[in-house]
């Protein structure tokens, strides 16, 4: 299985530009040489028919040249030279243009992108490109990320291309597969987004995901509370809820209409303010985390569990812990 990126042109488009290019040369150049036949002369019968036309054209842009149709006026020797000598070089250009495009360039390409593949390394797999995950790919873009260092695999032809719109590298495949994981080098991702539609599919994908990358970070979305807990005996590290999560908006926008607003401010990168994870700096270590500069802490993770910014061993930094704060973002200073 081969990744790809969208050319500019679709392969029925770049045949068709080339063919209709060429034809409407021809039928200009024939009509050209009937409209000018007094200054051609058939050295067969004398006389120079339509069919005569269509034929000194063909053999004219081929340059041929058997020299049974000649122009003999000046007009018919300068269009001759001006017009038809220049439209066989033209020719000439389309058809090795067309081979290196259809050819040379195919197999560059295809060998360009396998070995892209190949290399593919600390990448971000999203599977489905449905509502949410158009949605998540948009938000990593503009939080910074590469869109070329996301790969999105979708069954769907019409998904893959509005992906490769956005500039991801895609894959038309089964999520579940094992060859479409390992084809896209799950074992080297940095993490990986599930967001298949349904809920047996999405548990199905990070099965299949987990016994390949052991270590790999997997967030999945699950509609179903029932789910939640088989998504995490799979192998999923987070679980995003839609419809949970919408629910406990309404519910807080009913008494605190601020909340919404900010927890949206929060989640979306053209907010005010974000969340940001990141590990702690050698600086900070033994400090509380109250101190850091770069923001307002509000968790730590260390070895697996949460702790609060009001609990007494936020009082003290560690080595390896990971810090979870609310940062001002670029908006803020507008």
């Amino acid at each position: 299985m081969t990744v790809r990126r969208k050319a500019r042109l679709s392969l029925r488009m770049q045949i068709a530009v080339r063919l209709g290019t060429l034809f409407a040369l021809l039928v200009l150049i024939v009509a050209i040489h009937w409209l000018e036949r007094d200054g051609l002369r058939d050295n067969l019968d004398g006389h120079v028919s339509f069919t005569d036309a269509i034929y000194f054209t063909m053999i004219s842009a081929t340059t041929t040249g058997y020299g049974d149709i000649v122009p003999v006026s000046d007009g018919a020797r300068m269009f001759d030279a001006l017009v038809v000598t220049p439209f066989r070089v033209f020719v000439i250009l389309i058809l090795a243009g067309t081979a290196y495009t259809f050819v040379f360039k195919r197999i560059w390409y295809k060998w360009r992108m396998e070995k892209l593949q190949r290399t593919l390394c600390d990448h971000i797999i999203v599977t489905g490109f449905g509502t949410t995950g158009s949605e998540a790919i948009r938000e990593l873009v503009a939080r910074g990320t590469d869109p070329g260092n996301i790969v999105v695999i979708d069954t769907d032809a019409e998904a893959t291309e509005e992906a490769e719109e956005l500039g991801c590298m895609v894959l038309q495949a089964d999520s579940a597969r094992d060859a479409a994981l390992l084809s896209v080098h799950i074992d080297r991702a940095a993490a990986m987004i599930v967001s298949a539609g349904r809920d047996d599919t999405t548990i199905l994908i990070c099965l299949t995901a987990r016994h390949l990358a052991p270590n790999l970070p997997i967030s999945v979305v699950i509609r179903s509370v029932d789910n939640e807990a088989p998504a995490r005996a799979a192998g999923a590290t987070t679980i995003i809820n839609p419809v949970s999560f919408a629910g406990l908006l309404l519910a807080g926008s009913a008494y605190c209409t601020g909340t919404a607003d900010y927890l949206a401010d929060l989640a979306s990168a053209d907010g005010r303010v974000r969340l940001s994870e990141r590990p702690v700096s050698s600086a900070e270590v033994g400090q509380p985390l109250v101190a850091i500069d770069s923001g307002l802490g509000v968790r730590i993770l260390r070895g697996g569990q949460a702790i609060g910014f009001w609990e007494e061993r936020a009082g003290t930094l560690q080595a390896g812990d990971r810090i979870i704060e609310i940062v001002p973002t670029a908006a803020s200073e507008t």
